[in-house]
């Protein structure tokens, strides 16, 4: 096949390969376009804060003046200073079925992280993992929840003829009423609450300085408990904030709790409603269209994403993830919410994939795959 690839470098550019997406997914009835707006937000170097401790390069696959692919070369340097590694990072890949393509375009992206020093790439990472991760491998019967990846089944052998292998798979858990409010599971929170004295409350969305400091809180604890997981990185003061703003923005407090035992912090749990059953209407990516299918979708939502769930070190072990568990359940069943998805969660997360399996009763619905191999001499 004749074609070329080329790297983008102006703002022309980026739009060309932000909306080429929608090429790739004329006739996919579960696809949820992206935001244009968020897109570009995100690919933004001067104004997203991920940008000051890293690098990308997008690239554009051509055949006949049309694009039939495109792929995104990432360092993150924070990644390599925590993990002491020299990893670069593939991601925002796209492509027809043509194994020739998507061969060159893993090796164009391999190429330039290698002129870096990077001797592992690793991916689909858009563009880090605090953001959306992985191949969706297993689960295409239904569209994707809110800031989950989605791709073609054809998108897993591009991968593995490529060389990539799995380096780790990540869960999405569907939860429902019916799996977790059994008496059993009511019994077992309340034992908890009372033996640790938990209190719940949840976020204060209309008191500017409280909603300061419960992000602040929320930010300490997630760099906390997340410290162990696999790929992870501590986000900085300003991706946070750069990302709070966006989610508070969709935020529903009756589902957005945070923990307290004996009057101090041990943990929190955020759910979002799933504005993808809007989105996914919202077929030009608009920021205008998107207003619009939300506020006739509004009422209509009745699915969560439970995005973040964690507890400061020190009450690891102590049964109050379960009791967050339960209340987001609980309180998202009476606020008009019917099912959830948990997610993501690292295959070898073993407390929380036992705490899902057992405590709640919830069932592993999509498999996500991250991909890597080495980069050669």
């Amino acid at each position: 096949m004749n074609f070329s690839i080329t790297p983008v470098t102006d703002k022309a550019g980026k739009m060309k390969f932000i909306k080429s997406q929608w090429l790739f997914y004329k006739n996919d009835k579960n696809w949820v376009p992206p935001l244009i707006s968020d897109r570009l937000k995100t690919l933004d170097t001067e104004k997203n804060p991920f940008y000051k401790h890293s690098q990308i390069q997008l690239f554009l696959a051509w055949s006949n003046n049309e694009i039939i692919g495109r792929i995104a070369a990432i360092i993150n340097d924070n990644h390599n200073k925590t993990h002491n590694d020299k990893v670069g990072f593939f991601g925002f890949f796209e492509c027809i079925d043509n194994q020739e393509v998507a061969n060159a375009l893993f090796d164009t992206a391999e190429k330039w992280l290698k002129e870096r020093g990077m001797n592992i790439m690793r991916g689909p990472i858009n563009p880090s993992m605090n953001d959306e991760i992985a191949l969706l491998i297993d689960g295409f019967d239904s569209p994707p929840v809110m800031m989950m990846t989605y791709n073609p089944k054809y998108y897993i052998p591009l991968h593995e003829n490529a060389g990539l292998h799995k380096v780790k798979d990540v869960y999405a858990y569907l939860l429902t009423p019916e799996g977790y409010q059994t008496d059993k599971i009511k019994r077992f929170q309340k034992i908890i609450k009372e033996r640790h004295n938990v209190t719940i409350r949840q976020l204060n969305l209309k008191d500017k300085v409280q909603l300061q400091k419960d992000i602040t809180t929320i930010k300490e604890i997630y760099n906390a408990a997340w410290m162990p997981n696999w790929g992870f990185v501590k986000w900085t003061s300003e991706e946070f904030d750069f990302i709070a703003a966006d989610l508070k923005q969709i935020a529903d407090p009756r589902v957005a709790l945070i923990a307290e035992s004996n009057g101090k912090i041990a943990g929190f749990g955020l759910a979002l409603p799933n504005i993808n059953e809007a989105l996914i209407y919202n077929k030009n990516g608009s920021m205008l269209g998107a207003i619009w299918h939300m506020m006739i979708a509004k009422k209509k939502m009745n699915f969560v994403r439970i995005i973040a769930l964690g507890l400061m070190p020190e009450f690891k072990g102590s049964g109050i993830d379960a009791i967050l568990y339960w209340e987001i359940g609980d309180r998202g069943t009476k606020a008009g919410y019917t099912n959830g998805e948990a997610s993501w969660v690292l295959e070898d997360n073993e407390p929380m994939n036992r705490g899902l399996t057992t405590t709640m009763n919830a069932n592993v619905y999509k498999t996500y795959r991250v991909y890597e191999r080495e980069i050669k001499e």
